[in-house]
């Protein structure tokens, strides 16, 4: 996929996704009133903001994450500076977590500023070139400001999800000729809710593709280099998935640990050779179908967008 067309797809998705809200809010407030509607709208905005404020102390937590010391790390700490001024952005805090899985992430908020974390296995399972391609991808999600816009996208599923509970409840206590009406109203919020959530899982997919290209860009033989990381850590990460706490976090990630497992299968090579498995692997339909319901697409769509960005 050309940047052009991706950049389209992209667009357009969020278009689609904001059209689709506004029509179906359109709907509800004809029938909730201003009030009521209103309530629920900042009750989806308040929970969302809070998560978003709140998150980076939450993740910290959860992956046991520090802030790397000045000096504990020069050739990382050099890596970044190095991307961030070729990205034109400012150098994000570097902080390592405990993970023995090998991976990455970028994160922040308001209250701690922009963040990428890089695990432990991460520095132990990929060589160096391999790291740096890594961390062009996370800066490229700050360079795109993908933090703010996927929290933001992530708002509007919430509110029908707002919506479709309240009516719910609210038939329980109505009359019965109202109670219909309600539930009538709750299960079309749920369904747009549903249809919202899938959306936005599919602009999360695109943003990867695209922080995928960025890395390709600022870094020297980038899309080499990341198509190597992605292989490895797809390829440890099945084995080492166990390791890996259970939550909602993990979209955050470089490469989704929940289907390592079956991305990784048949697998046995290192570096171009697992490279060139994976680019050569055919999808099934099931694979193919799996995909619509994750934040990444699948590391063989990844790879061979990257192979395609390959310049002479």
């Amino acid at each position: 996929m050309s940047l052009l067309k991706l950049r389209l797809a992209m667009v357009g998705t969020l278009a689609l996704i904001i059209g689709l809200s506004t029509l179906f809010l359109a709907i509800v407030l004809s029938w909730l009133g201003v009030e009521n509607l209103f309530l629920l709208l900042g009750l989806a905005i308040a929970f969302n903001l809070a998560q978003w404020l709140l998150a980076p102390y939450l993740i910290d937590a959860m992956y046991g994450v520090r802030e790397v010391e000045e000096g504990e790390l020069p050739e990382l700490e050099e890596m970044v500076r190095r991307i961030a001024r070729r990205s034109g952005i400012d150098p994000p805090k570097l902080m390592v977590s405990r993970l023995q899985i090998p991976n990455a992430f970028a994160y922040g908020s308001p209250l701690t500023g922009n963040r990428v974390a890089v695990t432990r296995g991460l520095l132990s399972y990929l060589s160096r070139d391999e790291v740096e391609a890594v961390l062009g991808h996370e800066l490229g999600h700050l360079k795109h400001g993908d933090v703010q816009l996927m929290m933001f996208v992530s708002v509007l599923p919430a509110i029908f999800y707002y919506i479709a509970y309240s009516m719910m409840i609210s038939s329980w206590y109505g009359r019965e000729r109202e109670a219909g009406g309600e539930v009538v109203i709750g299960l079309i919020a749920m369904l747009v809710y549903w249809l919202l959530t899938l959306f936005v899982m599919g602009l999360s997919r695109l943003r990867e593709y695209y922080a995928d290209a960025h890395s390709a860009l600022v870094v020297e033989d980038g899309a080499d280099k990341l198509s190597r990381a992605l292989a490895k850590i797809t390829y440890y990460g099945a084995r080492m998935r166990s390791s890996l706490p259970n939550s909602g976090f993990k979209s955050l990630f470089i490469s989704d640990p929940d289907r390592a497992v079956a991305e990784s299968r048949d697998l046995s090579g290192y570096g171009e050779e697992l490279v060139k498995e994976l680019e050569e692997r055919k999808l099934t339909t099931w694979e193919r179908l799996v995909e619509l319901f994750s934040t990444h697409p699948h590391v063989v769509k990844r790879i061979r967008a990257l192979q395609s960005l390959k310049g002479p």
